[in-house]
């Protein structure tokens, strides 16, 4: 049987380890056969993401929390419960679960000229996006207008570093902003709900532009503009960006997913910053690398 697992560099343990994949199955069903596919033409992505985020949030689906968390090993000692709940009951629903938030000091930010881990996830990056530039996986290339479905800021990052953190289930589903600075302009491009998982990548290269995206223009105060580019995938019922201002300080909650993996594609300007060398270094063998909210993932 083939392994139901993507291989991945962890940078903490400095080993190549595999992922599990929750759903795995149901995903290559999905893209890897007839019926999966002919299934996914009847019943579209964000119908089927919409209905099972629904019943995430009912709260008999609090009984997959305990097997969750034992098959995947999260530590819920790192976590917060749910606000008004106590610890031996910690949240009333999967999908609170799923959008736990850390204890203070769990996950300390990086400063200075540090471009900060926005998400706790696998990374990919590029120090230069341009038409001619594929992902890791077949025949997907990256185009920064696609990618931000308006040609209004495709001057700003031409030719810019890029970097995309993909949140697999098991992940904290929070994002976070990575510098200080403003927010400039925002706004959604409206598309499908297909899954970011690389098996799907490797069948449909073109998801990065098809799935449905939030787009926010950040003006920040080590790294000139970055875009920051939300995407909505299978089972994700909605994004949520819940800062309560335009302004904005390093390592601040700008957002979060709810159930489901999805990914987040960083753009910045030309020679402003560049991603990590490890990252761009595992990039090239086409790996991923798992790096914590917060940690080093760029810098000038």
């Amino acid at each position: 049987m083939e392994p139901l697992g993507v291989e991945y560099f962890n940078r903490y343990t400095r080993k190549t380890e595999e992922e599990k994949v929750f759903g795995g199955r149901i995903i290559k069903w999905f893209y890897r056969t007839p019926s999966g596919r002919a299934f996914w033409s009847l019943f579209t992505g964000k119908l089927f993401s919409r209905l099972y985020g629904f019943f995430q949030n009912r709260p008999s689906s609090k009984k997959k929390i305990a097997p969750f968390v034992e098959e995947f090993g999260v530590d819920l000692g790192e976590f917060l419960p749910e606000a008004g709940r106590e610890r031996s009951d910690p949240y009333s629903s999967f999908n609170h679960f799923f959008i736990r938030r850390f204890q203070h000091g769990r996950r300390p930010f990086v400063d200075g000229n540090n471009l900060a881990a926005f998400a706790e996830g696998r990374y990919i990056g590029h120090d230069r996006v341009d038409d001619s530039l594929v992902l890791p996986v077949k025949g997907t290339n990256l185009n920064p207008t696609k990618l931000l479905g308006r040609t209004k800021w495709e001057a700003t990052f031409r030719d810019g570093p890029l970097l995309i953190a993909r949140l697999c289930p098991v992940d904290y589903h929070r994002f976070h902003f990575p510098d200080d600075g403003q927010l400039v302009d925002h706004y959604t491009v409206a598309g499908r709900l297909h899954s970011v998982n690389p098996w799907a990548l490797e069948k449909k290269s073109d998801i990065f532009f098809t799935n449905e995206r939030h787009i926010s223009i950040l003006e920040t105060r080590h790294f000139g503009k970055l875009a920051s580019i939300e995407i909505g995938a299978l089972c994700v019922g909605h994004i949520v960006q819940s800062a309560p201002s335009n302004e904005f300080k390093r390592g601040e909650e700008k957002g979060y997913f709810l159930f489901g993996a999805s990914s987040i594609i960083l753009l910045g300007e030309k020679g402003k910053w560049y991603p990590s060398e490890d990252i761009t270094q595992h990039t090239e063998r086409s790996m991923e690398t798992y790096i914590r909210l917060g940690d080093r993932v760029g810098g000038s």
